[in-house]
Order: structure tokens, then sequence, then C-alpha cells
């Protein structure tokens, strides 16, 4: 089993503790590779649109999107972790997730992340752990992924873990434990379900990429869509 973690800040506080205890049931058997922002994508987006129209392989930042896709397409579960900033993920985590625009729906989507799980697991000091969730997982949604767990957790008290009360921190351990093992008894060699909402946003944008290749049948998501077969009759879904 391959698990690909995206860490949306370098820090090692308490979002690195509750991602530590998600991930200890797996480290026996699992091949994890972590990825720890901004250090392993330290440039924004800028928004030059290189990768829609002449592909991701031409994007200034290649170098670190490049890598990090690959560890997420050949993972079997994806681990998202952020604290909230001002109610939202973190700036790094943002600026990583707008370097794969190209990987929305509307433009070219992986097939592989139709059958990709996911856990996305935040924590606020009081509010602003379902935004920062939100933030990724609007994200995950249009690159296919149907199955997103999210793990949220208000401290109202202290933002150190050693700080936070014993009991406290015993039931944010619990839940995560509750989780992790949920999601290791799942068999991984069978992809997951592509939910229904999923399949009519892939139905949607088909219909668009139909209409913009009669207009220009050389556009790079067109071309992208009808070598898959999806502008007929092949879906990235089983």
């Amino acid at each position: 089993m391959k698990i690909t973690v995206i860490n949306g800040t370098e820090k090692h506080g308490v979002t690195y503790k509750m991602k530590e205890i998600f991930l200890e049931q797996f480290k026996k058997d699992a091949e994890i590779t972590e990825y720890y922002l901004p250090k392993d994508c330290p440039n924004f987006c800028v928004g030059c649109i290189t990768c829609f129209g002449q592909g991701e392989h031409l994007c200034k930042d290649a170098e670190y999107i490049q890598k990090i896709e690959k560890s997420l397409l050949e993972a079997d579960l994806l681990v998202f972790t952020s604290p909230a900033y001002v109610f939202h993920a973190t700036g790094a985590m943002k600026a990583m997730l707008d370097h794969f625009g190209y990987r929305w729906m509307p433009h070219r989507p992986a097939k592989e992340m139709f059958g990709k799980r996911a856990v996305i697991i935040t924590q606020c000091l009081g509010a602003g752990g379902k935004s920062t969730a939100k933030d990724i997982k609007d994200s995950l949604s249009w690159w296919g992924v149907s199955y997103i767990k999210v793990c949220s957790f208000k401290l109202m008290s202290e933002i150190r873990w050693d700080k936070i009360p014993d009991k406290k921190r015993e039931g944010f351990a619990k839940k995560l434990e509750a989780l992790a093992r949920k999601m290791k008894s799942i068999d991984y060699s069978k992809p997951a379900h592509t939910s229904f909402v999923t399949k009519c946003k892939f139905l949607a944008v088909r219909m668009l990429q139909t209409g913009l290749g009669k207009d220009n049948p050389e556009y790079t998501d067109f071309k992208y869509w009808k070598e898959n077969g999806w502008i007929d009759n092949v879906r990235p879904w089983k």
C-alpha cells in the first residue's frame, strides 16, 4: 500500500501530531511519502496558463509539481493536512493546489484520481476547520476523487500540543485512530466508488468539451478528452 501525505505546513505542531497519530497504524505495512509545504513546492502559481495551453511539463515549477503529482497518482490513499489560517488552508497549501488547476475536470483530469480515496485532517482554535477542509476538498472533488473523509478538530484552549489537556488530546487520538482503522480495513485493490455528483460533473464537462472541440479540434483539453475516449463512451471510472 502506498500513501502520499501533503502537509500544509513544515511546522511540527498540533496538526503534525494529529497526522502522526493517524499514520501510526499504517507505518509497518505501507510505503509513506510525505511532502512539506512550502519547502516541497516553494513558488506561487503566477497564472501564466502555460499548463493549460501548452502542457504541464512546461510549468516554471514543473520540477516540484511533477514530482508531487507522480506520488499522488501512484498512491492508494491521499492524506492532506492543514491548520486553519484565518478560516482557510495555509497559503502554501493553496499555492500548491493552484498549480494543479490543469487537473480539474474542465481541463485534463487524471483518470487515476476517480478511484482514489482521501483523508483531510484539519484543526483550528475555535472555528475555521470546516472551511479549511473545504479548500482542499474542492480541489480533490474536481480532480475526480469521490471518497473523501474529513477529520476536523477544535482545540478551544491551547495551540501547543503539550499544553492541551490530556483528556482532550485523548479524544483527538481516539477519533483519529478510529478513522485510521476504518481506512486500513479497505481493500485498496478495488477502486473507490465514483459518486453520482462526480459523474454528473464529468458528463457536464464532456458536453462542454464536445462543443469546444467542434470549434477548435486542436484545443489542448479537447484533444486530451478525445485521446482518452471520454468524448465517446469511455469513462474514467469502473
